[in-house]
């Protein structure tokens, strides 16, 4: 005995190979345990032989050449049903071309390949944990007009895994068409092999965009570039990962390019915007933005080789200076759309030279803003250059006055919009000077956060009116009072559409014009925050425009009450959006509008109306049949029981109502 078992401590069997022992110990379906006799085990765990090693399906000891081989020679729909096998299949599957596949022999391929491969994933379990991917999911799935797939991925779904998925499945279903990568906090498993795959099986690629994808470098998109030669949009956004090497390959390969987008791509430089204006025949739209390392020798490269194409640009934070203006100026030839934002390097020089350079007369909407180095004389310059401009904004740029805007209007006389926005040295001067020399084309104005807009007592000549104005739009200009709002309305006796919004030194004798005049209807109205109106001013524009108005704003008016509701329903005839939230309205004011027979109403906020109760329940229930939005949140006078009888019965506005819902069980 002591040759076969061995006493010293160590537990040994009467044969070496668990083969040799068929003869002695039974295999049947029952499991053998031997314990040792005598000394304790240095295990106390009882051994287990086990009868045979696990053996793989025979079709996962096949090679990836000989799989990769069988796959191409498989039809769309068969290659999709293996891609669900293993994340190795769907890797393989994802590294075939568009041109490697064997169309004549997928057509022969016969069905039942593919049951062979669903046995085989049965049989088959992973060694490690697979994203599960439906290649047919149709979450963010959509169609482009021209018939391909649009899919967008967001933070942990943005995968390598679930990008050889979309080039697998989109393959069979028409070809993707747009992809949209956002990354966040939570996208770790998205490397250049997801772009690799696209690139491979996506050949119909036309969109791409990038935001957030610090893993991507320039090898994904070197190869987006050389796959997906029919890409047209390119938007990059926060890609620290890719450099000047990748974009220029892009511009290389791809010449159906039309509109590139960089953001905050801190090693994209120069070199990229040469490339796309050297290489990119189509180039319609370029914005750049925050790309410390673009320059001028950048913008003048791109705009050199390819202003006589280029429609649109947007430079926001960019080191540039006066010569890339310059360059613009001289050579944008077709540029109709034009934003400068934040170019905190560029002189009066830089504006006054792109005016003078005569490049500009297609352009037709101009938009600068936090640029200090533009002044009146820049200003001057770019509307003689600019004798088609339709659209005008200018922001928070210090140094114009009202010399400057009053001169702009007046060269730029195909003017149609004026937008000032935080320029405090604009008086009230300076708008009534543009509407007396706008030439008779300008059709809407508007003012915001203007702090040097004040009333001032001077008596303005009404003999230049402004007949083409069409829309005033003033914004929490607080030193806008009576006085000017009285002449400003008589200056414009044809305006459609009045926004006022936070005017607190305005009162209805401001706007008594506005409620007197009979020239043209108003259409909109909107009238919230200034505090001082009351239902006076309502009831006499109700009462002469009811036939036209179709959208009023009241929200935070404090003097307006049910006299205005009565006033509404009694003469807007037309009214689709009406506005009363934090107003002094009560249950009888809702009542007079459900009981107007010609009102059909489709948005009613009542927002913070707290005079309003369950009372009103059987009113908004008669104004529901009409109604496709109602805010009643902030309503304390309703109850909960009455909110889940509203989203019982007015299920076509229930998106409102659920807001509310939502508060009353948070509190």
């Amino acid at each position: 005995m002591s040759k076969v078992f061995d006493f010293s401590g160590d537990i040994g069997f009467m044969f070496q190979k668990p083969k040799e022992s068929r003869p002695f110990l039974s295999l049947g379906s029952h499991v053998d345990v031997y314990f040792p006799p005598s000394k304790r085990s240095r295990v106390n765990a009882p051994f287990v032989v086990s009868e045979y090693p696990k053996e793989q399906p025979s079709i996962e000891v096949l090679p990836d050449e000989c799989l990769f081989e069988i796959f191409r020679r498989l039809g769309g729909e068969e290659r999709s049903a293996c891609a669900s096998v293993s994340k190795r299949w769907l890797m393989l599957l994802s590294s075939i071309c568009a041109d490697e596949i064997c169309s004549s022999v997928a057509q022969t391929m016969e069905p039942e390949i593919v049951s062979d491969c669903k046995k085989a994933d049965e049989s088959a379990k992973p060694k490690e944990k697979v994203e599960s991917v439906d290649l047919n999911d149709e979450e963010c799935v959509d169609a482009d007009p021209q018939g391909y797939l649009s899919r967008c991925l967001e933070g942990k779904k943005a995968s390598d895994v679930r990008l050889a998925a979309i080039s697998v499945g989109t393959a069979s279903r028409g070809g993707l068409g747009k992809l949209s990568i956002r990354g966040n906090a939570s996208t770790r498993r998205l490397t250049d092999i997801g772009l690799n795959a696209v690139s491979r099986g996506c050949p119909s690629l036309g969109v791409l965009s990038l935001w957030n994808t610090s893993s991507v470098r320039d090898e994904g998109l070197s190869a987006i570039a050389t796959g997906c030669r029919s890409l047209q949009k390119l938007d990059l956004s926060h890609c620290p990962g890719i450099t000047d090497k990748a974009v220029i390959a892009v511009a290389m390969n791809c010449p159906n390019l039309r509109s590139v987008k960089l953001e905050s791509c801190s090693n994209i430089g120069d070199e990229s915007l040469k490339a796309l204006g050297r290489y990119c025949p189509n180039l319609e739209s370029i914005m750049v933005k925050n790309c410390s390392l673009v320059g001028d020798q950048g913008i003048a490269g791109l705009f050199s080789a390819a202003g006589h194409i280029l429609t649109k640009g947007n430079l926001q934070g960019l080191n540039i200076s006066d010569v890339s203006l310059a360059v613009i100026g001289h050579y944008g030839s077709a540029m109709t759309d034009l934003s400068l934002v934040g170019l905190h390097n560029v002189s009066e020089r830089g504006f006054w030279v792109m005016g003078k350079g005569q490049g500009l007369k297609n352009l037709k909407c101009l938009s600068i803003i936090s640029c200090q180095g533009v002044t009146d004389a820049g200003l001057d310059a770019i509307g003689n250059g600019s004798p088609g401009l339709k659209v005008f904004c200018l922001r928070r740029c210090a140094l114009v006055s009202d010399n400057g805007v009053v001169s702009f209007s007046r060269v730029a006389s195909s003017l149609e919009s004026i937008k000032l926005d935080e320029t405090h040295r604009i008086t009230q001067f300076g708008v009534f000077g543009i509407l007396a020399s706008c030439g008779g084309k300008l059709k809407a104005l508007a003012l915001s956060n203007c702090l040097g807009l004040k009333d001032l007592n001077f008596a303005f000549p009404l003999s230049s009116l402004c007949t083409s104005l069409r829309s005033l739009a003033i914004h929490n200009c607080p030193g806008f009072g009576d006085s000017g709002m009285n002449v400003l309305v008589r200056l414009c006796p044809k305006l459609t559409h009045v926004d006022l919004i936070g005017l607190e030194g305005v009162t209805d004798a401001g706007l008594l014009p506005l409620s007197q005049r009979q020239e043209a209807g108003l259409v909109k109205v909107n009238l919230s925050g200034c505090v001082n109106l009351t239902d006076s001013l309502v009831a006499r524009i109700a009462s002469l425009h009811g036939e036209t108005l179709e959208v009023v704003n009241l929200e935070r008016v404090s003097g307006i009450t049910d006299v205005s509701l009565m006033s509404i329903a009694a003469n807007c005839s037309v009214l689709r959006e009406l506005d009363v939230s934090g107003c002094r309205v009560t249950n009888s004011g809702v009542a007079l509008l459900s009981g107007a027979g010609q009102l059909s109403l489709q948005v009613l906020s009542l927002a913070g109306c707290s005079l309003v109760s369950d009372k009103s329940f059987p009113f908004l229930k008669m104004l529901g049949t009409t109604l496709v939005g109602l805010n009643i949140q902030l309503c304390h006078g309703i109850s909960s029981a009455a909110i889940n009888l509203l989203l019982e019965q007015m299920w076509r506005c229930d998106t409102f109502l659920r807001c509310r819902k939502i508060m009353n069980r948070i509190s």
